[in-house]
């Protein structure tokens, strides 16, 4: 039991890092902090990813009821959220970065809103929390509360689950939206002044 919490807690800790400093990449008014920080980001995404590919792949080569093996079995609720991450927000997180290195030779630059509107990409930061949200019932269960034996508890459990993800969802996409819209050019208004409508 010990040796199956010992394998899942790095990985776990590794996801929920990647969440809390994405979650905070667009509150961030500095493009060197904003650069500094997407570089961070990136390579816990990239730990996280690999132990958790290595988590599973042990798994998978492992025979009988050994703690690799459980673990992996644990893992695999996070393998599609981490997957996403892979494909997705890697690949962001990357564009963001580039992005703001264009700011390098005036480093004190503030943020301009489309960067922090990419920030807050729901693909950015989204996939990386939902799987440290997925990490947690291995970490139950390794330290011995199976929430899947009680059917009582099992759906409500997944009930706020599910609703956890969809809360974390909207905020990503109100964010989103918000800094997009500040992003967005103001429209030149038209400095004529009305006339009589003519019919």
């Amino acid at each position: 039991m010990e040796s199956q919490l010992t394998i899942l807690l790095p990985v776990a800790a590794v996801w929920l890092t990647a969440g809390v400093v994405a979650d905070g990449l667009p509150r961030l008014r500095n493009t060197r902090v904003l650069r500094r920080r997407t570089g961070w980001l990136l390579v816990l995404t990239v730990i996280g990813v690999a132990l958790t590919a290595a988590v599973l792949g042990a798994g998978l080569l492992s025979t009988g009821a050994t703690p690799v093996d459980r673990a992996a079995a644990g893992l695999t609720l996070a393998a599609g959220p981490a997957l996403v991450a892979t494909v997705c927000s890697v690949r962001r997180i990357r564009r963001l970065r580039a992005g703001a290195g264009a700011f390098a030779s005036a480093p004190a630059t503030p943020a301009p809103h489309g960067l922090r509107a990419a920030a807050a990409h729901p693909l950015v930061g989204l996939p990386l929390q939902v799987t440290a949200l997925a990490t947690v019932p291995a970490l139950i269960a390794a330290a011995g509360t199976d929430l899947g034996a009680d059917p009582g508890v099992t759906g409500p459990a997944i009930t706020v689950g599910a609703l956890a993800v969809v809360a974390i969802g909207v905020r990503h996409a109100l964010r989103h939206n918000r800094f997009a819209e500040r992003a967005q050019p103001v429209a030149a208004r038209s400095t004529r002044t009305a006339g009589a409508l003519h019919v």
